[in-house]
């Protein structure tokens, strides 16, 4: 009779993700049996210190480079960057999302069964505090984040997508105000997903189909699978129809490209980032940019790095589509959140000119643009939360306007933040964007990096149209005030504005720690 072997399992490298999904669960439990009046502060600390604590376990194993859990998960320099970028402005969204200061009981619905607009629902938002269920959702998602950047197979990082897709599905329908945006925000975010999750299935069985006949290497494992050293195996020796390789290619980087937010897979990225309350929108432009993005890596660089020559035409022209589609589009809104919704399209572009190069330089500065990207969008969103009128946030463009002379502090801030996101020297941006178009320069790909100028150019219009329009405009009637934010708001604004100036005058630091991690291990 034949044994039945356990995988071996390295539970310190698994540790950050067991610590995260296992705070998730507790979060659970306090909803169940803690008062509701305490469960606020609860959730938070819990929330909180969990992620302190991830964020300790990733440094003490900033050398591991194993895989483990039956090869099913792989644990290297890039996954501990990503994953320690995904914790640290995790944390930051946290604070963002625990704030109560702005209005009373914060962003988040307190019964999101109530119908909208009946008396109940008025009665709820004036008086009851948000709904801290919010808080075990969260840290589901950023679980399944740093499982995602990690997934060594196909259908492990099917299950991280799906663990951290739900928990989103269900942020984004939550807001206090205007719900019935944020309620159709959530279901168009879902249904879109969930085709997206199809494409990506079925890539992975056509990719199977591929691999058939072919192993990863190791003695004793049946021919055939899903895990990335069977198919980076199969891409150069099996004799299977190359028509499967490229429609899994293709279909899998559908499922990738749509949380990447990628033209022409975008579409739901201006709605949803409009309708989710602007905390759960500031943690989605970051986190899950940094989790598909990891992923997309992964996949390119190790599953299907002898087949560039099929993938790197295609999504050279979908960089370019996106990059095109994000400037361009950001030129005509006129809502604040929508306008930043486009320029995290144009970013992700921005992105793949530099996941293109395919060289170690090209991983690097591709996983320090996602770091640098993070801190600014969140900053921006923290500022946007803060420009309210007694309907809540005041997001339509012409709100804006004699914004400086009402609030010239936060409006400075947010022109720092607007010149960071069109590139200028001596902020983050700038760093970033010469990083990637420097990597893809030395990689060949000249188009990608001619098309990015040219793009980043048309882009820089909408952030000084809104600069123009704060500092030179004359304040009106209906020129909404800045609220004085909280404690966690100030804390996360200042660390990401903070960032975006740091990174942007001493970049060395974490380019080099980006260079010292961009090895997978195979």
């Amino acid at each position: 009779m034949n044994t039945l072997q356990l995988p071996s399992i390295d539970y310190a490298a698994l540790a950050p993700i067991l610590i995260l999904v296992g705070a998730a669960c507790v979060g659970i439990l306090v909803e169940a049996f803690v008062p509701r009046r305490l469960r606020h502060v609860v959730q938070l600390v819990l929330g909180l210190a969990a992620l302190v604590a991830a964020l300790i376990v990733v440094v003490l194993e900033r050398t591991t480079q194993t895989v483990t859990a039956g090869a099913a998960v792989a644990v290297d320099g890039p996954t501990l960057f990503l994953q320690g970028g995904i914790i640290v402005l995790a944390a930051m969204a946290l604070l963002m999302i625990g704030e109560r200061t702005l209005e009373h009981g914060g962003p988040f619905v307190a019964h999101a069964a109530v119908t909208v607009g009946s008396e109940e629902d008025r009665r709820q938002a004036a008086e009851e505090g948000g709904a801290t269920e919010v808080f075990p959702l969260t840290m589901f998602a950023v679980g399944g984040m740093l499982l995602f950047v990690a997934a060594n197979d196909l259908l492990t990082m099917f299950i991280a997508l799906e663990v951290f897709s739900l928990p989103l599905y269900l942020l984004c329908a939550l807001a206090r105000r205007r719900r019935l945006l944020s309620q159709e925000a959530a279901l168009k975010y879902f249904m879109l997903g969930a085709y997206a999750s199809a494409f990506f299935l079925f890539g992975i069985a056509l990719t199977y189909g591929f691999t058939a006949g072919v192993t990863n290497g190791r003695p004793g494992d049946e021919p055939g699978g899903v895990d990335f050293a069977t198919i980076s195996n199969a891409v150069t020796e099996s004799s299977n129809s190359r028509i499967l390789l490229v429609a899994g290619i293709a279909m899998i980087a559908i499922g990738l490209l749509f949380k990447a937010a990628a033209a022409p897979f975008h579409v739901w990225t201006p709605d949803v980032y409009q309708g989710a309350p602007t905390p759960v929108t500031a943690f989605m432009a970051a986190c899950t940019k940094i989790a598909a993005f990891g992923g997309l890596l992964r996949v390119l660089y190790v599953a299907f790095a002898g087949a560039a020559w099929d993938f790197t035409p295609v999504l050279g022209a979908v960089a370019v589509l996106t990059m095109l589609v994000g400037a361009v589009l950001a030129v005509t809104q006129t809502d604040m959140k929508r306008l930043l919704a486009y320029s995290s399209v144009a970013n992700a572009g921005y992105l793949l000119v530099g996941v293109l190069a395919l060289t170690r330089d090209g991983l690097s500065s591709t996983m320090f643009y996602l770091v640098a990207y993070g801190f600014t969008v969140i900053a921006a969103f923290g500022v946007v939360s803060l420009v309210r009128d007694a309907d809540g946030e005041a997001t339509h463009l012409s709100r804006w306007a004699g914004l400086g002379r009402r609030s010239p502090l936060f409006a400075g801030l947010f022109t720092f933040l607007l010149l960071a996101f069109a590139g200028i020297p001596l902020t983050s941006g700038f760093t970033s964007k010469f990083a990637v178009f420097g990597a893809a320069l030395d990689g060949g790909e000249t188009w990608l990096v001619i098309a990015g100028v040219l793009t980043s150019m048309i882009l820089a219009f909408p952030y000084l149209r809104v600069v123009v329009m704060m500092w030179l405009s004359e304040p009106g009637e209906s020129t909404p005030t800045v609220s004085i934010p909280g404690g966690l708001t100030s804390a996360a604004l200042t660390i990401g504005v903070v960032a975006t100036l740091a990174l942007g005058v001493v970049p060395a630091p974490l380019l080099d720690l980006a260079n010292g991690a961009a090895e997978f291990v195979k």
